[in-house]
């Protein structure tokens, strides 16, 4: 791949195109929105000039209700060999693409399973996709060409490639993203109108659960528009787990020893459910989750404190498999909590206690 247009500098967009740039493809930049297409060009992701002939590869970044009308006009103009979209749900773009009539041979779904809770070229990076699932849903009418394209351009973006059906993916994505996006906004909802002092209690968990609840809702309408049918019997689901831990609940509130017994094995149930299910999430590369020992180190909020603490663990010869940092209310402090092989971690204690650092047990 020598050429690239990206139609649509958001975050996906313009992320791909500056993995594309920084590989040294010439990637052409278009938005229907010319000042945001000119942000990107500014960041480093190509330019703005609309391209002179055919390129390799059109990707379409735009919403899922969108695609079709945006790689339709696309096509019609005949600006690419090939024609990729990015847009987080597959098959109802596909077939509004069959009802147009188009020639569908140039053209692959896709899907990288990697974003941020901000949106937008300023929020795009080079790296967004390293080492993240990008879904491919070729059809048997896909030509090889294009598919090529499309694992070069997996390949520039060091992502990693996944082929499904295009239904299958969204079943998939139900499960995974867009059912999740929702629960985490209606616990976020409960702390809209709650009392202050109870707000000043949240702490890692809550923080956790509601991380995602911050993105743009106005994208996410878009998406959820677009795959409602697998997100409502999910949380259908959710919701008969919900009613049944309500009832379970209220039963640990009784005075009748069985009643309470009842509700505290209702309870138990859902929270062994929750253990079985947690442990299937995927863990470092995407690989079989492991478990780590967790070296948990009190810090300043000073500048240089983690910099500090990684190059000590890198001379104890210690690899920080992964890191957490949980903030202390109302003080400059927190605890950072270093995940370790479970052999390393005693030596990691030890190397950072003879440095200064204070370790919490």
């Amino acid at each position: 791949m020598r050429t690239a247009l990206v139609i649509g500098t958001g975050l996906i967009g313009t992320s791909a195109a500056l993995a594309l740039s920084q590989r040294g493809v010439v990637v052409h930049l278009s938005d229907h929105d010319p000042e945001q297409a000119r942000t990107a060009a500014a960041l480093g992701a190509g330019t703005d000039e609309a391209p002179e002939g055919p390129v390799d590869l059109a990707i379409i970044a735009a919403p899922p209700a969108h695609v079709a009308a945006v790689l339709g006009d696309a096509m019609r103009r005949g600006a690419a060999r090939g024609y990729l979209d990015v847009a987080s749900v597959k098959g109802g773009p596909r077939r509004e693409l069959e009802a147009l009539g188009l020639d569908l041979s140039s053209y692959i779904g896709s899907h990288p399973m990697s974003g941020r809770e901000k949106s937008g070229p300023l929020a795009a990076t080079g790296d967004l996709f390293e080492g993240r699932p990008w879904v491919l849903t070729p059809t048997r009418d896909t030509d090889t060409e294009v598919l090529n394209l499309a694992l070069e351009l997996v390949s520039h973006c060091r992502a990693v490639p996944v082929v499904m059906d295009a239904d299958a993916h969204d079943r998939a994505v139900a499960l995974v993203s867009h059912m999740p996006h929702l629960v985490s906004s209606m616990v976020a909802a409960r702390l809209q109108n709650a009392e202050e002092a109870a707000v000043r209690l949240c702490g890692q968990g809550i923080r956790d659960v509601t991380r995602i609840a911050a993105s743009d809702p106005g994208m996410w309408i878009d998406i959820l528009s677009a795959n409602p049918g697998p997100v409502a019997d999910l949380l259908s689901d959710v919701a008969a787990d919900l009613d049944e831990t309500v009832e379970a609940l209220r039963s640990l509130q009784s005075s009748d020893d069985a009643k309470r017994l009842e509700g505290t094995a209702g309870i138990e149930d859902v929270l062994r459910r929750g253990n079985a299910g947690q442990v299937r999430v995927p863990g470092k590369h995407g690989s079989a989750p492991r478990t780590y020992e967790v070296v948990a180190v009190l810090i300043d909020d000073q500048p240089g404190q983690l910099a500090r603490i990684f190059a000590d663990a890198g001379r104890a010869g210690v690899n920080v498999e992964d890191v957490r940092i949980e903030h202390a209310t109302g003080q400059q402090a927190g605890l950072v909590q270093l995940m370790v092989e479970p052999q390393t971690a005693p030596v990691l204690t030890a190397a950072l206690r003879e440095r200064g650092w204070a370790i919490r047990q």
